[in-house]
């Protein structure tokens, strides 16, 4: 009984914290930006970019996750390594910066 209550709140908590993410559209981020809650993607990727020069953009996106946005940047470095990073949209601040396995 306590191995299947332990599995149960494993499970809550579990679905509790991807129900705590979701994902933005362009349409909202680019109202969001236009408002001044979050940088422009421009400034954003320049941040991510200083991380690693030489790296280029792969992929982006814009998530709010407990009340904060948080855009997630895909760069590939000049030695052909990917980056994953996260960064607080409206400071700019680098949150996550890992090489992707």
């Amino acid at each position: 009984m306590k191995a299947l209550l332990a599995l149960v709140s494993a499970t809550a908590l579990s679905l509790a914290s991807v129900a705590q993410a979701r994902d933005l559209g362009p349409d909202e981020a680019l109202k969001l930006r236009d408002a001044g809650t979050i940088q422009s993607f421009e400034k954003l990727n320049a941040v991510a970019l200083e991380q690693h020069p030489g790296a280029v953009v792969e992929e982006t996106e814009l998530e709010e996750e407990y009340g904060r946005y948080i855009y997630q940047v895909e760069v590939r470095d000049a030695q052909g390594q990917q980056w994953d990073l996260e960064l607080d949209a409206a400071t700019g601040q680098v949150l996550k910066n890992k090489q992707d396995d």
